[in-house]
C-alpha cells in the first residue's frame, strides 16, 4: 500500500471509530457551540492507526482549549455523571450514554527535576500539548469537529516503521518524568515497538532517575509490560537499559548464573523462555495471568545465592526455590503488589521443583495428595510453570518429561475423582478431636488436628473408627489429654460452643485451623 493511501485508510480508521461514538460528536458540538475546540487524544486515537482493536468499551481521552472551569460548565447537564477529582491538573471527568469520558485543558507543564510532579500550566494550542507528550506515537490529536488529524512531531510516520520516540530529546522528557523509560519498556511489549537509539541510549544513562518514581507507579508499568503480547522483548529492554537493576535488581543478577543443564547462556535467557514458554500454555479465552508471569519470570531468583560449585566440576542450586520464595515475598512487597498476588507467586515458586523428584512415576498416592493439596487452588498454574520450565534442547528428554508430567496429572485426575483433593481435611473434627480426648480448645486440639490431616494426606479418607482408633493411639503416645479425667473440660466446651475462650484465629468451630 503506497503512503498516500495508507494514510487515508488511517484516516477512515479514526472516522469509523468517531462513528461508533455518538458521544464525541455531542461533545464536538456542545464545545463548538460556546467556541471551543475538542480533540480526541491518547491510545485511541494511536491504536486506530495502528488497525487494532480497543475492544469498544475504552474510555475516551479528549483535550481542549477551555479551562477546566468551562469544561465543568459545557459538562453540566448533558452529562450523566460528572466528577472533578482531577481538576487541578485540568482534567474534568464525565459519564454519559455508559461511556467514561476525561476532558484536559491544553498543558504547557514545566518539571522541577526532582519529582515526576508538573508545575501545571494551562496551554492555548494543542499543538503545544501534543509536543509535551511522552512519544511522538501518542502525540497525535484528531479534532473531532473537522474529522483532522493534528500530528505535529511525526507520529503517523514513527507507527508506520514502528518506532517509539520522543517528541523532544528523549534526555529533556525523561528529565521531565522518569517514569516514561519504563513506559518505553511497556510499550515495546504491548505492541510491539522498536525505541529508537537514542532513546535506548537515554534510558540507559539516565536509568537511576527511576528512584525518583514510586513503587506503586513502577508496578502498575511492570505489570502492564509483563501482561503485553511481547513481553520478552520489554524485558530484555528493562534489563539491558539498567532499568532492571533500579527496581527489580534480582533480574540482572542471573545474567551471572550458568543453570544447573549447561543448555543455556544464563539462567536469566532460561527465564525468558520459561516466561515465553508459560504464556504459550495460558487459556486462550482468559486475560493475561499476572501471577503465572511473574512466576515464570522469577522461579529462579534463588540461583545466584545458592550456587555451589562442586569437586567434580558441575554446579549447584541447592534449595534455590526456597530462597527464591523468599527473595520474591520480599521484592513483590516493596513494590507495593497485593498481598494475594505476592502469597500466591511466592507458592508457585517454592513448589516449582517439586515435581522433580517424582522420578518416572515412584511417588506413593500420599506424595500425590500431598503435591496436590500444597498447591490448593495453584494447581493448575503449577502444572503450566513446571511444564514451561523444561527448556532442553534434547527432545528425547524434553518428551519423556512432558509424558512423565502427564502421567502425574492423571494420578492427580483419579484421586480428585476418589476424593475431594480440594478441600482435604481430617476426618474428625475439632468437636470430636475434643470429645474423644477430653480437650478444651486450644494448642493441643490444633496438634491433633494437623496430624490427623497428615494420616489422611498419607492413606486416604479413613472410616471413623479407625480415624478414633489413630487419633487415641497418637493422644497416648504423646502424652496428651485423658479421656477419662478431662471429660468434664470436654463437655463444658461442648455446651458453650464455638463461643467459648479461648478458639484460634482463622479455626473452625471446634478450634482446628481450617487449612494448614
Amino acid at each position: 500500500m503506497s503512503g498516500s493511501n495508507a494514510s487515508t485508510a488511517q484516516d477512515n480508521a479514526l472516522v469509523e471509530l468517531l462513528s461508533d461514538l455518538p458521544v464525541a460528536d455531542e461533545l464536538a458540538a456542545r464545545f463548538a457551540e460556546a467556541g471551543h475546540r475538542l480533540y480526541l487524544v491518547g491510545g485511541s486515537v494511536r491504536d486506530a492507526l495502528l488497525g487494532r482493536s480497543s475492544g469498544g468499551d475504552f474510555d475516551l481521552d479528549f483535550t481542549t482549549d477551555a479551562r477546566p472551569e468551562q469544561i465543568q460548565r459545557l459538562l453540566s447537564g448533558w452529562a450523566d455523571g460528572l466528577w472533578d477529582t482531577g481538576i487541578a491538573f485540568g482534567t474534568v471527568g464525565a459519564t454519559k450514554h455508559g461511556r467514561t469520558v476525561e476532558i484536559t485543558t491544553f498543558r504547557a507543564d514545566s518539571y522541577d527535576g526532582v519529582t515526576r510532579n508538573p508545575e501545571v500550566t494551562f496551554g492555548d494550542t494543542v499543538e503545544g500539548d501534543l509536543v509535551r507528550r511522552d512519544f511522538t506515537v501518542n502525540a497525535m490529536a484528531f479534532d473531532v469537529a473537522a474529522r483532522e488529524l493534528i500530528d505535529p512531531t511525526g507520529g503517523r510516520e514513527a507507527l508506520a516503521a514502528m518506532v517509539l520516540d520522543t517528541p523532544a530529546t528523549p534526555q529533556q522528557s525523561f528529565g521531565d518524568d522518569p517514569l516514561r523509560m519504563l513506559r518505553a519498556a511497556r510499550f515495546v511489549s504491548q505492541i510491539g515497538f522498536t525505541p529508537a537509539d537514542r532513546v535506548v541510549e537515554a534510558m540507559t544513562a539516565m536509568a537511576g532517575e527511576l528512584e525518583r518514581i514510586t513503587p506503586e507507579r513502577v508496578q502498575q508499568e511492570l505489570s502492564k509490560l509483563l501482561c503485553g503480547a511481547h513481553p520478552r522483548r520489554g524485558v530484555e529492554l528493562f534489563e539491558s537499559t539498567g532499568l532492571a537493576a533500579v527496581v527489580l535488581p534480582e533480574l540482572p543478577a542471573m545474567r551471572l548464573e550458568i543453570d544447573e543443564h549447561h543448555q543455556h547462556k544464563d539462567v536469566f535467557d532460561h527465564s525468558l523462555v520459561v516466561l515465553q514458554q508459560a504464556i504459550d500454555l495460558e487459556d486462550e479465552d482468559n486475560s493475561p495471568d499476572l501471577v503465572l508471569r511473574l512466576a515464570a519470570l522469577l522461579h529462579d531468583i534463588g540461583k545466584p545465592g545458592t550456587r555451589r560449585f562442586e569437586s567434580g566440576g558441575g554446579v549447584s542450586f541447592h534449595h534455590h526455590e526456597v530462597l527464591g520464595a523468599k527473595m520474591v515475598r520480599k521484592r513483590l512487597r516493596a513494590l507495593r503488589y497485593s498481598k494475594e498476588v505476592v502469597e500466591e507467586v511466592a507458592q508457585l515458586v517454592y513448589l516449582h521443583l517439586r515435581f522433580h523428584g517424582y522420578g518416572n512415576g515412584e511417588w506413593t498416592d500420599s506424595a500425590v495428595r500431598r503435591y496436590a493439596t500444597d498447591a490448593g487452588p495453584l494447581l493448575s498454574r503449577l502444572h503450566k510453570l513446571v511444564r514451561a520450565d523444561c527448556t532442553t534442547r534434547n527432545k528425547r528428554k524434553a518428551n519423556a518429561l512432558q509424558r512423565t508430567y502427564d502421567g502425574l496429572e492423571e494420578r492427580i485426575d483419579r484421586l480428585a475423582a476418589e476424593e475431594d483433593l480440594r478441600r482435604v481435611r481430617p476426618d474428625l473434627d475439632g468437636n470430636e478431636i475434643m470429645r474423644l480426648l477430653g480437650l478444651p480448645p486450644g494448642p493441643q486440639v490444633g496438634r491433633a488436628w494437623k496430624f490427623l490431616k497428615e494420616l489422611r494426606l498419607d492413606r486416604g479418607p479413613l472410616d471413623r473408627d479407625e480415624a478414633e482408633v489413630e487419633l487415641l493411639a497418637w493422644a497416648r503416645a504423646e502424652g496428651i489429654g485423658s479421656v477419662g479425667s478431662q471429660a468434664a473440660a470436654g463437655a463444658a466446651w461442648a455446651s458453650g460452643g464455638a463461643a467459648a475462650e479461648g478458639v484460634p484465629e482463622g479455626a473452625d468451630s471446634a478450634g482446628a485451623p481450617e487449612v494448614e
